[in-house]
């Protein structure tokens, strides 16, 4: 299959269009329907999911703040600087929960594709962003998404 030779870990393969409209309407109080994905196959899914527009939209995704276009919808930026040996755990494990994948094929295709394009792409981001977290261990993001609701609803 071809699609298992394309290198989804670079920029390139994200439909920024399709990803600018969905922020843009969500933005303007907007609902939005965005397609699912099938990531065991690399493809979309049928049918699609419905998102309806609330005080706080909260994305995540690696070149986010790369796009200049993309900035501009966002209120802040928070950039996780997640350890490299992190990052390779929490992908072996996902990876083989979520797409049948072997760790050895997740840790050559991390070497390979992974890890060439975090330097290229994603680290240089964060002259873009707000707030950068560090030194993270992989207990403190199981809390993270946690620790941003309280901060979200304080402002509320």
């Amino acid at each position: 299959m071809r699609r298992k030779t394309i290198n989804f870990d670079h920029p390139r393969a994200i439909d920024w269009i399709e990803v600018e409209r969905v922020l843009s309407r969500l933005a303007k109080g907007k609902t939005v329907r965005i397609p699912k994905y099938n990531f065991a196959s690399h493809t979309r899914k049928t049918g699609q999911k419905l998102v309806k527009p609330k005080n706080y939209v909260v994305m995540d995704g690696l070149w986010l703040l790369q796009r200049r276009s993309l900035r501009g919808l966002f209120s802040c930026g928070i950039f996780v600087d997640c350890p490299q040996d992190v990052c390779l755990r929490r992908r072996i494990t996902r990876d083989q929960k979520e797409r049948g994948r072997i760790p050895s094929e997740v840790r050559r295709q991390f070497l390979k594709d992974v890890v060439p394009m975090h330097q290229k792409f994603v680290i240089g981001q964060t002259r873009w962003a707000d707030i950068v977290l560090k030194q993270l261990g992989a207990e403190d993001f199981s809390s993270l998404g946690k620790r941003l609701v309280k901060i979200l609803e304080q402002d509320l």
